[in-house]
C-alpha cells in the first residue's frame, strides 16, 4: 500500500489483563503500569483519506488505517508476529492452490445488526471487482476466474459476477482462481476483501460516507479535514476485543502540528515523530518513545508513461540518478539515523528480502552516475522534479536528495511540495506528474510478492509509473504459479532483479517506526505493517 510507510514488528508483546466489573483493567508491560478505563476513546495522527471510505477503494494509509479497523475480513495478522491467523474465517482449505474451500465462524454481524454471510463477502468481491464501480483496488480480485469478464481491458464488462466465486450456503463459498497462486491465502487479509453488508448496494456512495462495518471498531462521524471518529463495537467476534472505547483519527497538515500536539497530550498516538524531531523525540518522551524496524521502503518513482522517459535508454539515466544520491550520509544526517540505506525493492523483514538486488545501481559514484546519464541522453531538459506531498515531513530528505543529485551530476532538481498526501496521491494516479515522485510501500502482507507483483506488473493497482515489462510479468507469473510458498518467494526474487536493468523506481531506504504516545495511554505496541495494535491500546483511567 502506497505510504509513507509500512511494516514493523511489536516492540513489546501486549499483555492481557484481567477485566473487573468497572470496566477497567490494569497491564504490567508495554507502556502499561496503571488503571485504564475501556470505554475512553484515544486519538491518532492520521490524513484526510484519499476516496470515500469503500474498503476496495484505499490503497493509501489515511483511508487504509481508518477501514482497517472498521472492517474485519476472513483472517489477518498477529500483531505481535506478523503471521495469518483466522478471523471470520474458520477455515480455508485447498488441495491445489487454485480451489479454495472457506468456512466462515457463525455469529459474525455487521454494525447494522445484520449477520455476515457468505453471500456478503461474495457480492462485495463482485462489486469491487466490477470496472464499471471504479475502485482503486480492483486489481486484487485479478487472480479469480472470470476477473477479465467483470473487468475487461477496454469496454464494458458482459457480467457483474465471477465466475469463480460459489456461494455454498450462509457459512460457506469457494473461490477458483485462473491458475495456482500459493500465496493467495496471504491475500486475503488485505482490506479490499472485507464483506459489505446488504445495504451497501442501495447507496454506495452515500455508504462511502457513513460505511457500516463488522470490524472491531463502528463508524460515528466524519468532519472532512478535522477528524474521523469511531467507538468500540460491543459485538465484536474477533479474537482481538478492544481494550478502549475507540479512535479518533485528528488529521494533521503537517507532522510538526501533530507531534506539537502530542507533546502537550492533545495527540495520543503519533504515526511518525517529523524528521526535525527524529534527533530529540527519545529524550523528548523517554518511554514513550517507539523504535520499532519496519517493513517498509521510501522510493523515487518515474513517469515513464511520459514520452521524455518512455525510451528504453532512459532506464541508463534512471540508474545514473540512482548512484548519484547519498543514501548513507542522508539516513544519518538528515534522517538522524532513523533509515537504512536501501539495497532492494523488497523491505528488510519481509519474507524474501534479498540485500543487494539493486546491485551497483543503489550505492553512491558519482563518476559512474554522470557517465550512465551523458550514455542515457541525459535528464529530460537536464532538470528533475520529485513531487511530494508536504504534510509528511519529507521536505528535508527530498532537499538533500536533489542536492546530492546537483552536486554528482549537474543535474537541477528541485522538489515539488503538494499540500497533503491526498492531493500528491491525486496527481500521482492521475498522472498529473512531470518527472519523478516520492513513493512508499508498506505491506499488505508479509511476503516479497507484494512489494513487487502489486507495484510493478503490468496493469496492478499501484503501478504509478506505469511501467511494463514483459519479461518481469512473466517471472512474476511462474512465481504466482510455484508449488509452494518457498517456490513463490524465489520465483519473486528473479522477478526482482529484472527491476535494477528498468530502473522504474530508485529504491532509497527502509523505514523504522519512529513514533510516540501521550501521558494519557499505555501499552502501545505497533506491528510489522506499521500500524498500532490498534485495541490493544489502554487509555488510563
Amino acid at each position: 500500500m502506497p505510504a509513507a510507510t509500512r511494516a514493523r514488528w511489536v516492540l513489546a508483546a501486549a499483555t492481557s489483563v484481567a477485566l473487573v466489573a468497572s470496566g477497567c483493567s490494569s497491564g504490567s508491560d508495554g507502556g502499561s503500569s496503571g488503571s485504564s478505563d475501556t470505554s475512553k476513546t484515544f486519538s491518532y495522527q492520521s490524513t484526510e483519506p484519499q476516496n470515500p471510505l469503500q474498503p476496495a477503494n484505499a490503497n493509501e494509509t489515511g483511508g487504509g488505517r481508518i477501514l482497517q479497523n472498521l472492517f474485519k475480513g476472513l483472517v489477518d495478522y498477529d500483531p505481535s508476529n506478523a503471521k495469518l491467523r483466522m478471523q471470520v474465517a474458520d477455515t480455508i482449505e485447498t488441495s491445489d492452490a487454485q480451489t479454495f474451500n472457506v468456512t466462515l465462524k457463525d455469529g459474525w454481524t455487521f454494525h447494522d445488526g445484520t449477520p455476515v454471510h457468505a453471500k456478503n463477502f461474495v457480492d462485495a468481491w463482485n462489486w469491487a471487482a466490477t470496472t464499471t464501480n471504479n475502485q482503486i483496488n480492483g486489481s486484487w480480485f485479478s487472480d479469480i476466474e472470470g476477473y477479465q469478464d467483470v473487468h475487461p481491458a477496454s469496454g464494458q464488462p458482459t457480467t457483474n459476477k465471477m465466475s469463480g466465486l460459489t456461494v455454498v450456503d450462509d457459512l460457506h463459498f469457494t473461490v477458483k482462481l485462473n491458475s495456482k497462486v500459493s500465496y493467495f491465502e496471504y491475500k486475503l487479509g488485505y482490506i479490499a476483501f472485507s464483506p459489505l453488508p446488504d445495504a451497501f448496494f442501495n447507496d454506495p456512495a452515500g455508504y462511502g460516507q457513513k460505511p457500516v462495518g463488522n470490524g472491531a471498531y463502528q463508524f460515528v462521524s466524519w468532519d472532512h479535514n478535522q477528524q474521523v471518529v469511531t467507538k468500540a463495537y460491543p459485538n465484536y467476534q474477533g479474537v482481538d476485543k478492544p481494550k478502549n472505547g475507540g479512535v479518533v483519527f485528528k488529521i494533521y497538515s503537517t507532522s510538526e502540528a501533530a507531534y506539537a500536539d502530542l507533546q502537550s497530550n492533545n495527540l495520543d498516538v503519533i504515526d511518525q515523530v517529523p524528521p526535525s524531531a527524529l534527533a530529540t523525540y527519545k529524550s523528548d518522551l523517554g518511554d514513550r518513545a517507539i523504535d520499532a524496524p519496519q517493513g517498509a521502503i521510501q522510493n523515487i518513482g518515474f513517469t515513464l508513461y511520459q514520452p521524455d522517459w518512455a525510451p528504453p535508454e532512459k532506464a541508463k539515466v534512471r540508474q545514473g540518478l540512482s548512484m548519484a544520491i547519498d543514501r548513507d550520509t542522508i539516513t544519518k544526517t538528515v534522517l538522524q539515523g532513523s533509515r537504512k540505506a536501501a539495497s532492494a525493492w523488497v523491505a528488510e523483514g519481509v519474507e524474501g528480502y534479498k540485500e543487494g538486488q539493486c546491485g551497483d545501481n543503489c550505492k553512491f559514484d558519482p563518476a559512474k552516475a554522470k557517465q550512465l546519464i551523458a550514455e542515457g541522453g541525459g535528464v529530460p531538459g537536464n532538470r528533475l522534479t520529485i513531487t511530494y506531498n508536504a504534510d509528511g515531513g519529507h521536505k528535508e530528505w527530498v532537499d538533500a536528495v536533489c542536492n546530492s543529485i546537483r552536486q554528482s551530476t549537474g543535474v537541477d532538481c528541485v522538489g515539488d511540495p503538494k499540500p497533503d498526501f491526498k492531493t500528491a496521491r491525486a496527481a500521482i494516479t492521475g498522472h498529473q506528474i512531470n518527472g519523478a515522485f516520492r513513493t512508499g510501500w508498506v505491506q499488505d502482507y508479509p511476503l516479497n510478492a507484494n512489494f513487487l507483483a502489486d507495484v510493478y506488473r503490468t496493469g496492478a493497482a499501484s503501478n504509478d509509473f506505469g511501467y511494463s515489462s514483459p519479461q518481469f510479468d512473466q517471472l512474476a507469473n511462474q512465481a504466482d504459479q510455484a508449488a509452494s510458498v518457498s517456490d513463490t518467494v524465489t520465483g519473486y526474487q528473479q522477478a526482482e532483479a529484472v527491476l535494477a536493468q528498468d530502473m522504474p523506481a530508485v529504491p532509497l531506504w527502509y523505514y523504522r517506526t519512529n513514533s510516540g504516545y501521550s501521558t494519557k495511554v499505555q501499552n502501545v505496541t505497533f506491528d510489522s505493517f506499521g500500524n498500532p495494535a490498534w485495541t490493544q491500546v489502554e487509555v488510563k483511567g
